[in-house]
């Protein structure tokens, strides 16, 4: 047995959830663990552009995560030993992905972080939902095609023929301004 398979004993969860009456602590631990990852996540895409895949990750974690409720909160429901096992099992997987996480960081490797990051906001989607079904959350193939939208917009404004150094934009601006004295539009 591999210490992932002890350190996340699904029925051990679940016995540990009963006897401290904390049931909704899974809960808390997956909004802290998402809000984690997500940070770092975060770091390691800031310093280039996102691409599309990498934007819609982060705006699925974002949308697991936005209005996340207070455990003691009117729509959080008490869940009971057989949700408790699911949530567990969901957590378990959770983990699993965290720790292929860790690794994907170590190699630097942002497309498997990407892949990572989204199976770890669905386990933590899942989790949500057990405790809140009445909040309406998004799936992720809804947040990549208005992503994906959103990403080719801002591709086509790209003019394919500047290469963006500084003495073609001055070249461009100042060919720009001669058109405007001269009448012409710009």
């Amino acid at each position: 047995m591999s210490e992932n398979d002890k350190t996340f004993d699904v029925d051990e969860m679940v016995r540990h959830a009963e006897a401290s009456d904390e049931r909704n602590m899974w809960l808390r631990v997956a909004a802290e663990r998402l809000s984690i990852v997500r940070y770092v996540f975060l770091v390691q895409i800031e310093d280039g552009i996102p691409t599309a895949p990498q934007r819609s990750a982060l705006e699925y974690a974002d949308a697991v995560l936005i209005g996340w409720p207070d455990a003691d909160a009117e729509d959080v429901v008490d869940v009971q030993s057989d949700e408790l096992r699911i949530i567990a099992g969901h957590v378990k997987m959770m983990e699993e992905y965290i720790t292929r996480f860790r690794e994907c960081e170590r190699e630097n490797s942002i497309d498997d972080m990407t892949d990572v990051l989204i199976r770890i906001s669905e386990q933590v989607a899942e989790i949500r939902k057990r405790f809140q079904p009445g909040f309406p959350l998004p799936t992720f193939a809804e947040i990549r095609r208005v992503v994906q939208e959103e990403w080719d917009e801002d591709m086509d404004r790209i003019d394919p023929d500047s290469s963006g150094s500084a003495s073609d934009v001055e070249r461009e601006s100042e060919v720009e301004d001669e058109e405007q004295r001269s009448g012409g539009q710009a």
